[in-house]
């Protein structure tokens, strides 16, 4: 995850908080003290990101794996 992955693919999700649609954005997801920028849906108010299941157990459990294995 060397680069900014763009996973903000335009839904009709919305935030369970504050009941407004998701929109993309950049967000910094961090594991174990790294950092990574990562383009996800998220909420302009609160700011809650959606994750979608893919990324949460394709890219990013290789990625804790790696980071683990260091």
């Amino acid at each position: 995850m060397s680069q900014t992955e763009d996973h903000a693919a335009p839904t009709q999700w919305k935030c369970a908080n504050c009941d407004l649609p998701l929109e993309p954005g950049q967000v910094m997801v961090s594991y174990l003290g790294n950092s990574y920028p990562v383009n996800l849906m998220r909420c302009p108010n609160c700011g809650m990101v959606l994750v979608p299941e893919d990324l949460a157990l394709g890219r990013m459990v290789e990625v804790e794996k790696a980071l683990e294995d260091k």
